[in-house]
């Protein structure tokens, strides 16, 4: 059984059951995860069993009520479970949390019953992945600029166009689409759409070969005429974006958790090696060099940590976080990002190499600063907030 360590007090007051799925994910994670990381990233491999036995573990319908077969935890469980996947290999908690915070939960938050019924069993359990279809190859930051259409066709909605960058978008069965439903509205004329892998004219597109987070496969999705009953529309026609923005919101609590995790595992890497590597005689924690470094990891962490399970336990109070989200995010992703700049830096010439895992922390850390709002748009989220009379 992997050691619970000191950070598992951090700062909040978990309880029993809390610490109880904090144990069960460090354990899967380490023993489950760990031993295949490398493998997964230089193949590219998406590890469809591993996700299977997320699904079983509860872990993959982590804020689905259990009425449509997920496991009713809140926001805290949810980040919980993030970081611990995080520690180890940041790319499978994106799809973790992809896969529960996005196509999943806009269902579970936003689409009626029979939908419900219909699609979050099989999500919730890992029988199906999900995907989420917001970016496109000429939107990013600017999700209002969005060119795929659905257009009205007696009881279907026909669907054109293309997007990118989509997280299982290859492997996910269902996926939630944002289309124009009326030009005219701009943002307002934006509708959600479930569509399942299948559908005659739906696609895969082009696979994208990544930097980092090689593991969560990472694609374009194609839709040429393709007929989606009007039945699968999410909400009303014209919800869309407000919905996807509600979305994005909460996720940025699970990228926040991610950072955390991947800032985490840097630091019990540097804290590691630091005592057996030596140089001029002495081990690299008797240098106040080194010990400056880790002082400031340890220090950052937990006020990323403190500031992005603040968020959580707000979103599962039901109060508003649009603005401790955004800065949660922001500056989690950019703690992480420090840190494993400084965690390269103190393995030295072997940080550079595959054989140790700072390399690829380095490499999946770039993604939280883009992901779910760039950092930019994080900074525009506050300042707005904080200017508003």
């Amino acid at each position: 059984m992997a050691e619970i360590k000191a950070d598992v007090n951090f700062l909040i007051e978990l309880d029993e059951n809390q610490h109880a799925i904090k144990e069960t994910i460090r354990n899967f994670a380490e023993e489950k995860i760990k031993p295949h990381i490398m493998e997964f990233d230089e193949s590219e491999h998406f590890p469809l069993d591993l996700m299977q036995q997320l699904g079983d573990l509860g872990f993959l319908g982590i804020l689905v009520p259990e009425e449509f077969g997920g496991s009713g935890l809140g926001y805290v469980e949810y980040a919980l479970i993030v970081e611990e996947i995080a520690r180890i290999d940041p790319s499978i908690a994106l799809s973790v949390a992809a896969h529960n915070g996005l196509c999943t939960n806009h269902i579970n938050v936003f689409a009626n019953d029979d939908l419900k019924k219909k699609y979050l069993p099989d999500l919730a359990s890992g029988r199906k992945i999900g995907a989420w279809g917001l970016t496109e190859p000429g939107s990013g930051s600017d999700a209002a600029a969005m060119q795929t259409t659905a257009t009205k066709d007696g009881d279907f909605f026909i669907l054109n166009g293309t997007k990118a960058f989509i997280t299982h978008g290859g492997v996910g069965k269902t996926a939630v689409v944002l289309a124009i439903t009326d030009k005219s509205k701009s943002k307002k004329g934006i509708s959600a759409f479930v569509v399942e892998k299948g559908t005659e004219g739906f696609s895969v597109g082009k696979k994208e070969n990544k930097l980092g987070m090689r593991a969560s496969e990472t694609t374009q999705l194609i839709f040429e005429n393709c007929r989606i009953p009007a039945e699968n529309l999410i909400g009303n026609e014209g919800e869309g974006f407000t919905q996807a923005m509600k979305i994005l919101e909460g996720g940025r609590i699970s990228i926040a958790a991610l950072s955390v995790g991947l800032a985490q595992g840097c630091l019990d890497a540097c804290t590691s090696y630091s005592k057996e590597r030596k140089q001029f005689g002495k081990t690299l924690s008797e240098f106040q060099a080194i010990q400056f470094k880790l002082a400031d990891m340890t220090s950052e962490i937990e006020a990323a940590r403190l500031m992005t399970f603040k968020a959580a336990r707000m979103k599962d109070q039901n109060k508003n976080i649009l603005d401790i989200a955004a800065k949660a995010k922001l500056f989690a992703s950019e703690v992480a990002t420090r840190a494993a700049n400084e965690a390269v830096q103190i393995f030295g010439g072997y940080g550079f190499t595959k054989d140790y895992p700072v390399e690829k922390f380095y490499r999946d850390v770039k993604l939280l600063t883009i992901g779910e709002g760039t950092s930019e748009v994080q900074r525009i989220v506050i300042a707005r907030t904080l200017l508003q009379d």
